[in-house]
């Protein structure tokens, strides 16, 4: 068997394929049937191809406010959030107010009501299991999240889902497998998604033989990819990475080429207004540049558009159409159209696409010394020609009148992993004053610490990019936050945390628009969920202790941590508390306890602290390796792609 110019034998000697593997020599191999996807409706798999443009030919328009596609789905949207808030606040606790009453006497006028937002944090698998946990407690339709003090229908309420990194890829998995539920994608079968105990680098277990095909799995890859750059584009390292997460998350037979995230706008339930608009975040770097800057250019990937808010880019292009030759906003007369260029996994890739952070961790890896050698100079030259990023190409900004130079003038945009600006939670999508969301539940999953815990440092750096003078901050409000130190040395990082919380102290585009922010980061309540970003390969079992650590993480314990027994009330009054402001309504005694007690008082203590190490609250657990070194299975499907590109694969 050979993987398209280089054999499979070479592949072992080189070290890519585990010589352990057992490869089939005969007959046809399948895989376990999948359950139905929605919209797999690129035209041609994997590969972008030209088609006639629509009579209304498509443009690039101004960030100055909403698309019109967001308006008119925000009409429907907010009305489906009525009665989930309703159903929500109809099983939590608020004492002496009758929150239900208060929707009810407000609904007539939805922009009174509470605006939700739920961002999940980028950090591998670490964060999506976590972010799953989190979103299965949100969800009604999770068994038991609606009794009473529970928080399931929080996401049927919320208006917008942002994810970035592993956060993207949840999103990812859950829209692109129509809408499915955290406890649908747990209990599929044997050769479905999110069976994580399959190696990534491996890829999907064969039928009945229950044995790894790996061969015809990176053939596949270095195949589907290379159909790409035949059609004329150039690939990067993040059209492997992404061809190989969608093994993962979207379709385990052939990692579904043909799905699109802007397919995610032609549901019906979507068209309907009967989930959250999901929102993915990715990085822009520079030419010429390997580091990112907080002054970065943070581009969104929604259902209908790819774009910027920031001043350097200040327009979106239509999702449905990139790859489409642009020209100060307009498609030339002479030129068709391009579609298929927003592969799913492509996207969730985008925003994942750490690859010269692993650059930098090289030398930490057990690669044989000639291996790494080798590996080192091909990774290097793939820097040194940016193909260690995404690349949009044709740039769909070029020429375009309101972006900067450094975008308006090259031909390529250069896409990196969401959080290389250290915003590593998707609030920037969040905090666009056309959006007016009044509350962000931000899920943190961040290894900000020396053992892979969060401190608040992406709140930090959202804040502070906030009041960036060079104008990158772009009329955002957001609340103020302590610094990294403070956030360790008060527990700030170890609970549930209101920050925001009196509107009329802050600052921004009109009073009380920078929303509040309740922080929930990762905290081992019944295990230690701090793994390394870098490891790519879960047992079920492990994978389910994530996910229902991460649950807990969001109810504070789901009623077994005593001191935070009040904690379901207090994320209702949390959600409330911006509404309160606009209708001019008191807060409720029961709020205000509440406010007193979660709300971060403004108090600091900046000196350096103790060396962080928290234990599990709610059971025995063994301790997790995460904050040491790059897990050793992560290593192949770096070196197998680039191996592929030296040997002149594609």
């Amino acid at each position: 068997m050979k993987l398209t110019g280089i054999s499979l034998s070479t592949l072992l000697a080189l070290g890519s394929i585990p010589s352990s593997v057992a490869v089939p020599t005969s007959g046809d191999v399948t895989f376990e049937d999948l359950s139905r996807r929605a919209l797999p409706n690129a035209p041609d798999d994997y590969t972008p191809s030209n088609v006639t443009c629509p009579s209304s030919r498509p443009t690039i328009r101004s960030a100055s406010a909403l698309s019109k596609n967001e308006t008119a789905w925000l009409d429907v949207r907010r009305q489906q959030t009525i009665s989930a808030m309703k159903d929500f606040f109809g099983h939590i606790n608020m004492s002496d107010f009758d929150a239900v009453s208060y929707i009810t006497n407000h609904a007539s006028n939805v922009s009174n009501l509470p605006n939700i937002g739920i961002a999940v944090s980028g950090g591998g698998y670490r964060a999506l299991t976590n972010g799953a946990g989190a979103i299965k407690a949100f969800d009604s339709r999770t068994e038991g999240s609606t009794r009473s003090g529970q928080l399931g229908g929080l996401l049927q309420s919320a208006t917008y889902l942002s994810g970035l990194s592993g956060g993207g890829w949840l999103l990812g998995s859950i829209y692109i497998n129509n809408f499915t539920t955290i406890s649908n994608l747990q209990t599929y079968k044997e050769g479905e998604v999110w069976q994580f105990q399959n190696s990534i680098i491996k890829g999907p277990k064969t039928k009945g033989l229950q044995i790894w095909d790996t061969a015809k799995y990176y053939e596949e890859l270095v195949k589907v990819v290379a159909g790409k750059r035949s059609a004329g584009f150039n690939i990067s390292f993040t059209d492997y990475w992404g061809r190989a997460l969608s093994y993962q998350l979207i379709n385990a037979t052939n990692g579904g080429p043909s799905y699109t995230w802007s397919s995610i706008a032609l549901t019906q339930d979507f068209k309907d207004g009967k989930m959250p608009l999901p929102l993915l975040v990715a990085d822009g770097r520079n030419p010429g540049e390997t580091l990112i800057g907080s002054n970065s250019t943070v581009y969104e990937f929604n259902p209908w558009e790819f774009g910027s808010f920031d001043p350097s880019i200040f327009g979106f292009a239509p999702l449905e159409y990139l790859g489409t030759y642009f020209e100060d906003g307009e498609v030339p007369s002479n030129t068709s159209c391009v579609r298929g260029y927003d592969n799913a996994g492509f996207v969730m890739g985008t925003s994942s696409s750490l690859f010269n952070q692993f650059i930098l961790k090289l030398n930490t890896t057990d690669l044989p010394s000639t291996l790494k050698n080798i590996a080192a100079d091909l990774l290097a030259d793939l820097g040194e020609r940016n193909d260690d990023i995404a690349i949009y190409s044709p740039n769909p900004f070029y020429g375009y009148r309101h972006a900067s130079a450094a975008y308006e003038q090259t031909p390529d945009l250069n896409v990196v992993d969401g959080g290389e600006d250290k915003q590593n939670l998707p609030l920037h999508p969040l905090i666009q004053p056309d959006r007016q969301v009044d509350v962000i539940f931000a899920v943190d999953s961040s290894a900000s610490t020396a053992n892979s815990w969060p401190n608040g440092s992406p709140l930090v750096a959202t804040y502070e990019r906030s009041l960036n003078a060079s104008g990158i901050g772009n009329g955002t409000g957001f609340p103020s936050v302590p610094d990294k130190n403070t956030f360790v040395n008060l527990g700030l990082n170890t609970r549930p945390t209101f920050f925001g919380c009196n509107s009329s102290n802050l600052t921004g585009p009109g009073p009380g628009r920078a929303p509040l922010v309740v922080y929930l980061p990762n905290y081992p309540y019944t295990t230690y969920s701090n793994k390394s970003t870098f490891q790519l390969q879960y047992e079920i079992a492990e994978r389910d202790a994530m996910i229902t650590n991460g649950y807990n993480v969001v109810t504070a314990g789901n009623g077994s941590r005593p001191a935070y027994a009040d904690w379901p009330t207090c994320a209702g009054c949390a959600v409330l508390a911006r509404s309160f402001d606009r209708t001019g309504t008191d807060v409720p005694s029961v709020c205000a306890a509440c406010f007193e007690k979660y709300c971060w008082d403004g108090t600091r203590n900046s000196t350096e602290p103790a060396a962080y190490e928290p234990s599990v609250l709610m059971a025995d657990a063994k301790k997790s390796g995460a904050g040491g070194s790059f897990v050793v299975a992560a290593r192949w499907l770096y070196i197998v792609p680039v191996v592929a590109v030296w040997a002149g694969l594609v």
